[in-house]
């Protein structure tokens, strides 16, 4: 079971940090994607990382401003969001893979958590 949380209203230039909290499954042996659908948008893959060989994969439009990173003991992968935008405003939802590679594409992940609302807006 995934449970994704940490959404809100922000501020653009403001940061926010989702977290994906995992249960039920080995966590170690998961790659972990983060995806987001925005209103009338398709949902695509934002960030991604393999708990087992810590690799990690981001989509271009948000290097420099998202970290995934993960807390093995707290089994929970988080994305820090920082300069977030408007056009970042999204729902954003986590899905986990029982695989040492993470990917962007969402038909990678069987597993998907709820997702939880980013607004960002002045």
């Amino acid at each position: 079971q995934l449970q994704a949380s940490g959404g809100g209203l922000v501020q653009p230039g403001n940061s926010l940090r989702l977290s994906c909290a995992a249960s039920g499954i080995t966590f170690g042996s998961l790659a972990i994607g983060w995806f987001r659908q925005g209103p009338g948008k398709e949902r695509e893959g934002v960030a991604c990382i393999s708990n087992r060989t810590s690799s990690i994969g981001y989509i271009d439009s948000i290097k420099g401003r998202f970290t995934i990173s993960k807390d093995n003991a707290k089994k929970t992968v988080y994305l820090q969001m920082n300069s977030l935008k408007p056009e970042d405003s999204a729902v954003y939802y986590c899905a986990a893979q029982i695989f040492s590679i993470c990917s962007l594409h969402q038909n990678w992940y069987p597993y998907w958590g709820q997702g939880t609302l980013v607004t960002v807006s002045s």
